[in-house]
């Protein structure tokens, strides 16, 4: 039998209980708080691990399994067109109309292939997907510019306008690297510049050489001449505003600079080994 505490003695236990009890500090609270938190997202991070690494696995496959369809394969969309589309609807432009027809290689000008090499990327036939000089000139000399000059090589650019999006995030440099570094090792030259000349925007939703061709021209591609070719790749920079069909100074300015650079070149002879 327990025995009983008297008032007096009972009040004295509970004071010294009370002198005793030293009440857990805030901080010592929220580190094991912060402590447990931790522990159990490391065990769901562990249980995850195989799930994440499989998924990483697919996506890397399926990648790679894209990108050896379309060696061959014409794409039957972009996903520049996707979003164009996308974009369209949201803005309530139900009218946007999406051209693209796709064109064999042999079907296309001569002219329009060493154009858009003059324009956008001059030593694609030897760089390995990146242009090694250019990147190095831009960072050393576009602070002191008041348009900062770009640097994507054409292999990058079909990397951006076939899978990926517009912007200048470091997470769409890093994909549009590891997909230029794909195509490169995956397909010939000549099938990357076919398919840039395919998926690229030159007007508002006209996609390819063929469309941009028969819309601006009213001819097949590859009646295209040289100076025809030299606006169409004019207006590769900004396909929103710059237009082939009704040129401005400045359009004009630049395709007379491009057909310069082409001529430079060699002409269409400068492609002739790809």
């Amino acid at each position: 039998m327990k025995p009983v505490l008297k008032p007096a003695r009972k009040q004295g236990v509970l004071k010294r209980a009370a002198r005793t009890f030293k009440p857990p500090r805030k901080q010592d609270v929220l580190s094991r708080s912060v402590r447990g938190l931790a522990s159990r997202g490391s065990k769901t991070l562990r249980r995850l691990r195989p799930l994440l690494a499989w998924v990483a696995l697919g996506i890397v496959a399926s990648t790679f399994l894209v990108s050896a369809l379309f060696r061959s394969v014409p794409p039957p969309t972009s996903s520049f067109m996707i979003q164009r589309r996308l974009s369209a609807l949201l803005e309530g432009k139900k009218d946007l109309r999406i051209r693209y027809d796709w064109v064999d290689w042999k079907r296309i000008s001569p002219n329009a292939a060493i154009a858009v090499v003059a324009a956008e990327d001059q030593r694609f036939p030897g760089h390995f997907g990146f242009d090694l000089d250019s990147i190095a000139d831009a960072m050393k000399n576009n602070s002191r510019r008041k348009r900062p000059r770009g640097a994507s090589t054409i292999t990058q650019q079909v990397a951006k306008n076939l899978f990926l999006w517009p912007g200048k995030s470091f997470l769409r440099k890093g994909c549009e690297a590891y997909f230029a570094v794909l195509i490169e090792a995956m397909w010939p030259k000549q099938r990357i510049l076919e398919v840039y000349l395919n998926v690229a925007e030159f007007g508002p939703g006209i996609f390819g050489i063929k469309a941009a061709s028969e819309a601006f021209f009213r001819k097949p591609p590859h009646r295209l001449r040289l100076d025809e070719a030299a606006l169409l790749a004019a207006v590769l920079p900004n396909p929103h505003r710059l237009r082939a069909d009704n040129p401005s100074e400045y359009v004009r300015r630049r395709a007379s600079r491009i057909q310069r650079q082409a001529l430079i070149l060699g002409g269409p002879a400068y492609l002739g080994d790809l």
